[in-house]
């Protein structure tokens, strides 16, 4: 065992190094500068073992033993740990802070062969000095129920994807793919739209009054909304009802009868957790949670910041606790104190507690490691992405630890004559507190509190009327999900942990089961038919209740409530029954249409293609004759002009699916470019967004979203995650993803049960997190 003294770590005076592993060299870069001479740094590059590729790899007939083998990409790193740890005195296996990364250190140890004896689990949550020398201080053993907790989720996933998925490709059709998050995910943005489609708007009114003082009538301007009619609310629900009471309020006189005056409190908001990480770097930055969570990784594991070297900046990324330790808040507490005052600082310290199912408390919120590294002091060594998620992550700990925003609020009752009551607010924000650095984003959808000051009134004073206005609304539907309502929504009902939300998301798009459409996730045709089919045949698999209580019981083995295997056996016994007897009953997916085959002349069905629904000969394969599904539907009018011709804009449905164009064709053959965004940079401009766009003759095509200003193209489908190396943009080749910076290459496989750790190797090695690509270096 090695010795601390003077702050350096140092190896012991026998001959020999002492080894440690790693999961990603920048990690091991960072730590190196910390560990003396007598320490050797390997990174495992995530990963080393895994399932296999294309079997189930699961034996149900005994006890579920996983069959694990070395990943292809990994066997010239395991090599090396095998022969490093050979001559070691010890290895420590250093391996991330949670479940998987104490699987990813027993995989290490199992591949590599490492005498049990040897090895030493050493955690931290923050790449410094600091945490560095107290972690190899107590070393422990490899905890055994995490490992449990995190092969059970991965059985459990593969059972389900390995099973399901081919079911999927004989009913309805190939290359489909069903999981036990991604399921209950895709259902949530299913039914929603669904919610959407059958909503219908309901018509109501407001009356607003805009009234002065008598003694300032051209400044002071308020409004105060009609409330109340010979004291019950009134019925404002047509044109009418709102022209009567606003032709009243014209004619009458007003006068204050009661003024309210409160000061309320805004608490400031916890240090960010995984989820709220994400969720916040969504709404303000326009992050996807795979992009989150790639960037908020090169910022843990360290950047190069001139003479200093490679400084770890922030905590470990995947956590869903809010808890901070006393030494962060110490810290935090010196830094506000330092740029804002005293008076920003609270009695005491906040304390805050998850409201996450299943959180582990013992895990710290994600925060800087050095509280007094300044955004603006470390923005010259940072990419753009890095600095912006860093002041994010900075801003929202240091505001944490602030006294709360204080304002006056003032609500005033207006009398008119008629028996009418009108109410005006205001809200002045008097001391802005923890507002002075962070301000919360907020989803569609949810209201934020009205501000503006009202003047300075007095009961019993008389005012005058500037004008009555009457205004129309309609009741709106839910919103669709973006990716911070998804993962909030995924949080609240307990689907998933914090390393799934990113991966989750990024396989729905991936699989074309949902598309991004300004930043809304809109569900494909493929979608909807999934879901429906799964309601009906496997109601648990997409129940969110039965999901959430999965996640509990993984949680159980964890804390070693209960063994893994009872646990995926009591799942996989009535599953497998259940897939069996639908196996027989259930026919494939296809619908009789009212046409016959020009071919053969038998009849033709409707089938289920990657765009959408299409006519296909009911003898396929035998006969292979298709054609497009004409919709019955007349065209749409959008409401908009054409731009050539001026005539109206409608919406119709094509080969390639819908689209608008101009009613004069063929006359004017305008179509309206509707872009799809990837969430790729262009590589060209650096400014841009790559956008899918089709050509005249349906061929896919991506371009910049800068066109005409930056003329770049590709044919080839670009990803949304950048590269590890350079940090250029992917393009997807062969199966592989292909940096058009730096040409580095990385392999895509395609996994499509592995839900539970697919977005660890994406993150360390910068490739697609999803289930159904994940990266493998």
């Amino acid at each position: 065992m090695s010795d601390v003294s003077e702050g350096t770590l140092k190896s012991s005076s026998r001959s020999g190094y002492n080894l440690v592993v790693v999961e990603s060299p920048t990690k091991a870069k960072t730590i190196e500068r910390y560990l003396g001479t007598g320490f050797k740094v390997i990174a495992s590059l995530g990963h080393v073992r895994d399932l296999p590729k294309k079997d189930l790899g699961v034996d149900v007939d005994k006890n579920f033993e996983p069959k694990y083998e070395v990943i292809p990409k990994s066997k010239k790193v395991v090599g090396q740990l095998k022969k490093a740890a050979s001559t070691a005195e010890a290895v420590y296996l250093a391996t991330d802070y949670d479940r998987e990364g104490e699987a990813i250190a027993w995989h290490v140890l199992q591949a590599a062969n490492i005498e049990p004896a040897k090895a030493k689990r050493v955690t931290f949550t923050e790449i410094t000095r600091s945490a560095i020398e107290e972690a190899f201080k107590h070393p422990r053993d490899i905890d055994s129920a995490l490992v449990d907790a995190q092969q059970a989720r991965r059985v459990l996933d593969r059972l389900v994807g390995y099973k399901l998925s081919p079911f999927l490709w004989t009913k309805i059709r190939r290359n489909l793919s069903a999981g036990r998050v991604q399921s209950v995910a895709l259902r949530l943005i299913v039914d929603r739209e669904r919610e959407i489609q059958n909503f219908q708007p309901r018509e109501y009114w407001t009356v607003e009054a805009r009234l002065s003082r008598v003694d300032d009538p051209q400044g002071g301007v308020f409004s105060a909304q009609l409330h109340k009619v010979r004291g019950k609310k009134p019925a404002l629900e047509t044109e009418e009802q709102a022209t009567k009471h606003a032709e009243a309020l014209r004619n009458a006189s007003y006068r204050v009868e009661e003024v309210r005056k409160k000061q309320v409190r805004r608490n400031p908001p916890p240090p960010f957790t995984t989820s709220t990480l994400q969720q916040e770097a969504s709404r303000k930055l326009g992050f996807t949670g795979s992009k989150t969570m790639l960037v908020a990784q090169q910022l843990y594991e360290g950047v190069e910041l001139g003479s200093e070297g490679q400084v770890g900046l922030i905590t470990y990324m995947r956590t869903d606790s809010v808890q901070l330790s006393k030494e962060a808040v110490d810290s935090i507490v010196s830094t506000v104190e330092s740029r804002f005052g005293k008076e920003y600082l609270p009695q005491k310290p906040h304390t805050y507690k998850t409201k996450s199912r299943g959180a582990q408390e013992a895990h710290e919120a994600i925060r800087p490691t050095y509280a007094d590294k300044y955004p603006d002091s470390v923005r010259a060594y940072l990419t753009d992405d890095q600095f912006k998620l860093y002041r994010l992550i900075w801003q929202r700990t240091i505001a944490s630890q602030m006294k709360e925003a204080l304002f006056d609020q003032t609500s005033v009752d207006i009398s008119a004559t008629g028996g009418y009551l009108l109410r005006a607010t205001g809200q002045v924000r008097v001391f802005d507190g923890f507002m002075r650095v962070y301000t919360e984003g907020t989803d569609e959808g949810e209201g934020e509190e009205g501000t503006g000051a009202l003047p300075d009134l007095q009961e019993g004073e008389n005012l005058l009327l500037v004008e009555v206005v009457p205004e129309q609304h309609f009741t709106q539907p839910p919103p669709r999900y973006t990716d911070a309502s998804l993962i909030k929504a995924l949080e609240e009902n307990g689907i998933g942990r914090p390393s799934t939300y990113a991966p989750t998301i990024s396989t729905l798009l991936e699989r074309g089961y949902v598309r991004r459409e300004n930043k809304k996730l809109v569900p494909e045709e493929t979608g909807f038919v999934v879901v429906d089919f799964l309601v009906e045949h496997f109601p648990d698999i997409v129940d969110v209740g039965f999901t959430a209580r999965m996640e509990e019981d993984l949680d159980e083995i964890a804390s070693r409530k209960r063994q893994w295997v009872p646990v995926i056996r009591d799942f996989y016994e009535e599953f497998a029954r259940h897939l069996e007897k639908k196996d027989h009953e259930v026919q494939p997916h296809l619908e009789e249409a009212d046409e016959t085959c020009q071919v053969c002349g038998s009849k033709m069905v409707v089938r289920l293609g990657r765009y959408g629904r299409f006519l296909s000969c009911s003898r396929y394969p035998e006969c292979k004759f298709s054609k497009p599904l004409n919709k019955p539907e007349q065209p749409q009018p959008t409401g908009e002009t054409c731009p050539e011709c001026k005539k109206p804009l409608v919406k119709r449905h094509g080969r390639y699916g819908d689209f608008v164009g101009c009613s004069g064709y063929p006359e004017c053959r305008y179509i309206k470019r509707e872009d799809k965004p990837t969430g790729a940079r262009c590589p060209k401009c650096k400014d841009g967004e790559l956008v899918e766009r089709r050509t005249r003759r349906g061929k896919l095509f991506f371009s910049c979203s800068r066109y005409p200003d930056c003329e770049f193209a590709s044919w080839k489908r670009p990803l949304a995650d950048l590269c590890p190396k350079c940090g250029g943009t992917q393009f997807v080749e062969r199966n592989r993803a292909r940096c058009s910076s730096c040409s580095a290459e990385f392999e895509l496989t395609e996994a499509s049960d592995n839900e539970s750790d697919s977005g660890r190797n994406g993150e360390i090695a910068g490739e697609v997190e999803a289930a159904s690509s994940t990266a493998r270096v």
